[in-house]
C-alpha cells in the first residue's frame, strides 16, 4: 500500500512509498482504510524533532475511514463502520481516567514506540501511534470511534485533533465567561476553533493575533471581533482592554516567546491558555514575584482539556446546529501523491487545513 514516509528526523520532505504494509493486527486491533486526513502543525514538529518520535515514520493523526477488519474481541465495531481516529484513547482503568480527566491517559503513547508499518527494509513507525498518511492504517480498538454516516470523512478527520484542541481549549480548559476579553495568538485550524469556542461562549472581543494576512482575514470571518498582526498587538490590548490585559489570551503556538507574550497580555487576574505542543529544551521564564504578583492562571490545555469521546459528540452536535464551521476550515485539499505540497502550505501559513485525501 501507499504511504507518505519520513526517513529521518529534521527532513523536510516525505517519500510517498508504495511498498508499505500495515502490521499489528490481532486482538483487540482494528484495520481502518483511511479516506482523509488533515496536515496539523504537530506532524511538522515531529518532523522537524521538536516533538519525540522515532523515525523512520508516517507522520499524520488526524484521520478518518472506514473499518475493513475487526480484531478478535472487538464488540463495538464491526467492517464497514465509520471512524474517526482517536490518537489519544482512554484506557479507562489508570488514576487518570478513575479522575476523569482521560484526556492524560498515558495508554495511547504506549503505542507510540511500537511500530505500525513495515518496508522491505525494515520497521516504521506511525506518528503517535498512528500514522494516518497511509491508505491503511492498524490501531487498538479504543482508537478508531464510530461516527454517524451524516459526517464527511474530511469533516470527521478535523475532529480527531485540531477541532477538539481549539474548541476544548475554549469550553473546557477555560470555560470562557460570556462578556469577556479573548485574545488568541496563532490563528491556524486549532486557533480558529479557539476563536469558534469563545465566541460560543459569548466573549464580547475576540483579538485574533497572526503575522500571516490571510490568516487574519478568516479569523473576522470564524468569530473575531478584530484581527492583527503581532505587532499590532499592544495596540489592540490597549483599545480593548484600556491598557489592563485580557481576560483570557490563548497561545496556540507552542513556543516559549509567544508564550510570554501572551503571559504579559493577559490582565492579573486572568487566565492564560497553553494550546501549542513545544519543546522540551524551550523553557518559559517568570519570576517568583509576577507569580505571587499578578495572580495570572496558567492553565495548559491537552486535546482540548476534556473527556474526548464527549467533546466528539459535541463537536458534532455544533456542527449539525449550525453553531459552528468546519468545512470552511479546510482551505485547501490535496492528495496523498502531493502531500508535500500540504507541508509548504503549512509552513508559509497559507492553509488553515489542507485535506489529503486517500
Amino acid at each position: 500500500m501507499r504511504a507518505a514516509v519520513l526517513q529521518e528526523i529534521g527532513q523536510d520532505k516525505l517519500e510517498v512509498l508504495d511498498d508499505v504494509e500495515a502490521v499489528g493486527f490481532g486482538p483487540g486491533r482494528v484495520r481502518i482504510r483511511v479516506r482523509a486526513t488533515g496536515l496539523c502543525h504537530s506532524d511538522l514538529s515531529a518532523m522537524s524533532g521538536v516533538l519525540p518520535q522515532p523515525a523512520p515514520f508516517v507522520p499524520g493523526h488526524e484521520g478518518a475511514g472506514e473499518i475493513l477488519e475487526v480484531g478478535e474481541g472487538v464488540t463495538n465495531l464491526k467492517v464497514g463502520d465509520r471512524v474517526v481516529v482517536c490518537w489519544l484513547p482512554a484506557c479507562g482503568v489508570c488514576a487518570a481516567c478513575k479522575r476523569g480527566q482521560t484526556e492524560l491517559c498515558l495508554a495511547g503513547f504506549m503505542n507510540a514506540g511500537t511500530p505500525n508499518f513495515r518496508r522491505p527494509t525494515g520497521d516504521v513507525f506511525g506518528f503517535a501511534g498512528t500514522g494516518t498518511f497511509a491508505e491503511e492504517v492498524v490501531v487498538d480498538a479504543g482508537s478508531a470511534v464510530p461516527i454517524p454516516d451524516d459526517v464527511p470523512f474530511d469533516i470527521a478527520a478535523l475532529i480527531g485533533c485540531g477541532v477538539t484542541t481549539g474548541l476544548g481549549a475554549a469550553l473546557n480548559t477555560a470555560d470562557v465567561e460570556a462578556g469577556s476579553s479573548v485574545a488568541v495568538i496563532g490563528c491556524g485550524g486549532v486557533g480558529i476553533s479557539a476563536i469558534q469556542g469563545a465566541r460560543l461562549k459569548g466573549a464580547a472581543e475576540i483579538v485574533a493575533v497572526d503575522p500571516v494576512a490571510s490568516r487574519r482575514e478568516s479569523a473576522l470571518k470564524f468569530g473575531a471581533t478584530r484581527a492583527v498582526s503581532p505587532e499590532e498587538l499592544p495596540d489592540a490590548k490597549q483599545q480593548v482592554t484600556a491598557g489592563e490585559g485580557f481576560d483570557y489570551v490563548f497561545e496556540v503556538v507552542g513556543r516559549s516567546a509567544t508564550a510570554r507574550t501572551a503571559y504579559d497580555n493577559t490582565r492579573r487576574g486572568g487566565s492564560l491558555i497553553i494550546v501549542g505542543a513545544g519543546s522540551m529544551d524551550d523553557f518559559l521564564q517568570l519570576n517568583m514575584f509576577e507569580l505571587f504578583f499578578d495572580e495570572k492562571r496558567i492553565l495548559p490545555s491537552m486535546y482540548g482539556g476534556g473527556d474526548v469521546l464527549r467533546s466528539y459528540e459535541r463537536t458534532i452536535a455544533l456542527w449539525r446546529a449550525g453553531r459552528i464551521d468546519l468545512e470552511g476550515l479546510i482551505t485547501h485539499r490535496v492528495p496523498l501523491a502531493d502531500i508535500n505540497e500540504a507541508l509548504d502550505q503549512m509552513r508559509t501559513g497559507t492553509a488553515l487545513r489542507t485535506c489529503i485525501e486517500i
